[in-house]
C-alpha cells in the first residue's frame, strides 16, 4: 500500500470518526430532558451507630433514688370525666362547607307540607338526578331541631323544604325549558311529601338568568401562559421533577398538575398541564413535550392569596430551570412589561366582583363561574 492510499484510509477513518462523533452528540443534545436522581443525604457513618441495649456501664441507681425521681401526675388524680369530655369545643373543621341556596344565583322555590317530614322520607323523594339540564338543582329542608336550612339526612325532622336551580353557569343562563323540568322535580317532590310549592314567575326569573349570565361572562377571567423550551425538549418526568419543587402535585387527570391553596379542598391555585398522550405513553421518558400550559382560573381563587403574584414567580423559576420561555397562548414570547397592566386589570376585575357580592374565591362565585 502506497503512502497516499494510507493517508486517505487514515483520513476517512477520522472523517468517519466526526460523523459518528456529531450524530452522537445532536441526538443527545436534542433528546428529551429527564428527571435527574434525586440527591439523599449521607448515610451516617457505621462506626458512629448504635443498635438500642441495655449499657453494662450505665449508672445504677439504687432503691431510694428510684423512690424520689419525679415519676410525673398521679393517674388517679388526672382522670377526666367523659361528660366533660363530650362538653369541650371541637376545633372547626379546616374544609370550606357549602352554604345553603342563595337567592343571589339561584331561583327559589317553596315547598310547605302538612305535617313534619322525617328525613328518611324525604331521602325516599329525592329526584334521582341533582340537574335540571345543564343547571345544578337541590333541595334543602328546614330542621327541626337546629332550625337552619340543609340537605335532608336520616333521623331528622323537617318543618318545610325549599327547591332551587342556579340561574347561570359557563354553560349559560337558565331557559325556559330547564325552569320546566326544575318545576316538574320540585312538585313530584312536593306531591310524595305531601306539600303545597309556590314557584316564582317563570319570565322574571329566566330574565333575571341572562342578567348574571351576561355579568359572568364579562367577569370571567381565565389566564394561562405557554412555557416553550428554548432548544431541549422536556420529558414528563423532567416536568414532574421541576414542579415539584415549585410545590405543585399530581392532578386527577395525566398531564396535569396542580399547585395546591392553603386551605385543603378548594380549587387549586394554580394548574400546569401538558399533553395527555405524552403523559401516557408506554416510555414516558422518550415522549419529547415542547410546552406546557400555566393558567389561573381567576374566579376560583380567592384575591387574599395573591394568584398572579404567584403565577409570574412560579413562570420565572419554571423558565429558568427548565430553559425555557414565557409565550402568550399563541406562542409569541411576553416581555416582561407585559404582566404590569394584566395585574392592573385583574385588580379592577377583583373589585367589580366584590362589589356584586361574588368575591373570586367565594363559594357563590365558584358555583357561578363552574
Amino acid at each position: 500500500m502506497s503512502t497516499l492510499q494510507l493517508s486517505l484510509a487514515i483520513i476517512g477513518g477520522l472523517v468517519l470518526a466526526l460523523i459518528v462523533a456529531y450524530n452522537a452528540w445532536t441526538s443527545h443534545r436534542n433528546a428529551p430532558r429527564r428527571a435527574s436522581p434525586e440527591e439523599h443525604e449521607p448515610l451516617a457513618d457505621p462506626a458512629l451507630r448504635q443498635e438500642p441495649g441495655f449499657d453494662a456501664g450505665a449508672h445504677q441507681f439504687t432503691a431510694e433514688q428510684l423512690a424520689s425521681l419525679d415519676r410525673g401526675p398521679d393517674p388517679s388524680v388526672h382522670t377526666v370525666d367523659v361528660r366533660d369530655a363530650l362538653q369541650m369545643p371541637v376545633p372547626p373543621m379546616s374544609l370550606e362547607r357549602r352554604p345553603g341556596l342563595d337567592p343571589l344565583i339561584d331561583v327559589i322555590a317553596t315547598l310547605q307540607p302538612e305535617v313534619i317530614v322525617s328525613g328518611d322520607a324525604a331521602l325516599a323523594a329525592m329526584p334521582p338526578t341533582r340537574r335540571a339540564g345543564s343547571k345544578p338543582f337541590a333541595i334543602e329542608g328546614y330542621n327541626e331541631a337546629t332550625q337552619q336550612w340543609e340537605t335532608p339526612s336520616p333521623g331528622q325532622r323537617y318543618q318545610s323544604f325549599q327547591a332551587g336551580v342556579q340561574l347561570a353557569n359557563r354553560m349559560g343562563a337558565l331557559n325556559e325549558i330547564e325552569f320546566s323540568e326544575f318545576v316538574m322535580k320540585a312538585q313530584a317532590f312536593a306531591d310524595a311529601v305531601n306539600a303545597a310549592p309556590d314557584f316564582p314567575d317563570m319570565l322574571q326569573e329566566v330574565a333575571r338568568a341572562r342578567e348574571l349570565d351576561q355579568f359572568a361572562s364579562d367577569h370571567d377571567a381565565q389566564l394561562a401562559f405557554m412555557l416553550r423550551a428554548r432548544q431541549a425538549a422536556w420529558s414528563p418526568g423532567y416536568i414532574h421533577q421541576n414542579a415539584a419543587r415549585m410545590g405543585f402535585v399530581s392532578g386527577a387527570m395525566p398531564g396535569r398538575l396542580v399547585l395546591p391553596t392553603g386551605n385543603p379542598g378548594l380549587p387549586p391555585l394554580l394548574t400546569l398541564g401538558y399533553d395527555t398522550q405524552a403523559a401516557l405513553a408506554d416510555d414516558p421518558d422518550q415522549s419529547a413535550i415542547r410546552d406546557v400550559t400555566l393558567s389561573l382560573d381567576v374566579s376560583q381563587v380567592h384575591r387574599g392569596e395573591r394568584p398572579f403574584m404567584r403565577l409570574r414567580e412560579v413562570a420565572t423559576a419554571l423558565c429558568e430551570a427548565m430553559d425555557g420561555v414565557l409565550c402568550d397562548q399563541n406562542g409569541h414570547p411576553l416581555p416582561a412589561m407585559a404582566m404590569e397592566p394584566i395585574a392592573a386589570d385583574l385588580e379592577l376585575l377583583y373589585d367589580q366582583l366584590d362589589g356584586r357580592e361574588l368575591s373570586a374565591g367565594s363559594v357563590l362565585a365558584r358555583r357561578l363561574f363552574s
